[in-house]
């Protein structure tokens, strides 16, 4: 059940990262971020005040959602059926029963004279 989750999940949580990175930088601040870029357009489309309360509104909703998918996440991540030291037991009984491989091989004699 976890799995069927858990990607369409992670698909939201990266689109409302990017989104939010994007409303952020769009925001008119003191020096103008890349809001200088769109100029008086903004101002047009929004009104003289809209562009300010629609762009915190759209921040303030995709933070929400970022902020949900991110504690959603990190909850099913952590809930796992089984505990890593039940896990951890599983892998070293299967690493257990692998064949082992031949040890390092004996040093080649040398072409050389005989010890006396």
């Amino acid at each position: 059940m976890v799995e069927i989750i858990h990607t369409p999940l992670t698909v939201i949580h990266v689109i409302a990262c990017l989104f939010l990175m994007l409303v952020v930088l769009i925001q008119p601040g003191r020096s103008g971020g890349l809001g200088a870029l769109s100029g008086a357009g903004a101002q047009q489309v929004f009104g003289g005040r809209g562009a300010g309360n629609f762009l915190t509104k759209t921040t303030w909703a995709t933070a929400a959602v970022f902020f949900a998918t991110s504690m959603t996440l990190a909850y099913l991540s952590s809930s796992a059926d089984e505990s890593l030291q039940e896990r951890s037991g599983r892998a070293v009984e299967t690493r257990d029963r692998l064949p082992q491989p031949a040890g390092p091989a004996a040093p080649a004699a040398t072409a050389g004279p005989a010890p006396k």
